[in-house]
């Protein structure tokens, strides 16, 4: 992927940055998502975390607050997220 001069990135960095992570609902989804993303962050924690169950109840969507210092950081939390097995999809 080209890199990204800062001038002409629309992140600033370091900020708090918004990942949504979405899976089939289950007591483990919430902590393995956390173990996830403490790799690429070591700062975050259950309580920049909020969870949200969709209607029926099947899945669980859950907002994360990563402190972003690069888009290569971001970007390499992306990649893991998505290939894990427990998620459907990385927004």
């Amino acid at each position: 992927m080209k890199a990204i001069p800062p001038s002409e990135s629309l992140i600033e960095y370091p900020s708090d940055f918004p990942i949504k992570v979405m899976g089939p609902t289950h007591d483990a989804f919430a902590p393995t998502i956390l173990e996830v993303v403490l790799k690429h962050d070591p700062t975050c924690h259950e309580g920049k975390i909020e969870s949200r169950p969709s209607a029926k109840g099947n899945f669980t969507g859950l907002t994360v607050i990563v402190r972003a210092i690069s888009r290569e950081q971001l970007d390499a939390l992306y990649t893991e997220l998505s290939g894990h097995p427990m998620v459907k999809i990385v927004m």
